[in-house]
């Protein structure tokens, strides 16, 4: 059965967290949809470390269309939510609608995959209280605050909620992630 999972991103986002799990819905036959605050072109970015910085880098990575704003959806039209990481997530929650649509959308039961900096989304869409969640390790402070529980690891599976790190463990979190959605209905 054909699904449509919606992958909620924005500027900034790091471009392996969104071409990663687009290519991967695809490949299982299924229609990605990208969505943002707002229809437009968006600009990702390439986050990578180097031997002379504590932290990452930062250098533009491709560009791909949201093809819609998301509060111009129900959560009801997906099957499943991807929240990449990058820096998109630190600004679009902050968008009017958006942390109230994701908050819909994991009470919904559908799978939701996050990574990175998704954490920051989540905390502010109010989802994260008595949950395990993996994320940016930066944003251990951020996801206890938001009365979660940290978990440094690859992925963690709680309920609905799928999260990683950050892109080196996208072949884990995806394969979680599909999986969750071939057995969601």
């Amino acid at each position: 059965m054909s699904k449509n999972i919606v992958i909620l991103t924005g500027d900034a986002a790091e471009a392996l967290e969104v071409f990663y799990p687009l290519h991967r819905i695809q490949e299982e036959g299924w229609k990605a949809t990208v969505a943002a605050p707002n229809k437009k072109t968006l600009q990702t970015v390439v986050h990578d470390f180097g031997p002379e910085m504590e932290t990452y880098t930062e250098k533009l990575g491709y560009r791909i269309e949201a093809e819609v704003a998301i509060t111009d959806t129900k959560p009801s039209d997906f099957d499943g939510l991807v929240i990449p990481g990058g820096r998109a997530p630190e600004y679009i929650r902050n968008a009017p609608g958006v942390a109230d649509w994701v908050k819909a959308f994991i009470e919904s039961g559908r799978p939701v995959a996050g990574t990175c900096h998704a954490g920051l989304l989540l905390a502010k869409a109010g989802v994260l209280s008595g949950r395990k969640c993996a994320a940016y390790p930066e944003l251990a402070c951020d996801i206890e605050t938001a009365g979660g529980t940290f978990i440094d690891e690859a992925v963690v599976i709680d309920e609905n909620l799928i999260t990683a790190r950050a892109w080196p463990d996208n072949p884990q979190w995806m394969r979680e992630f599909i999986q969750a959605v071939h057995h969601n209905g």
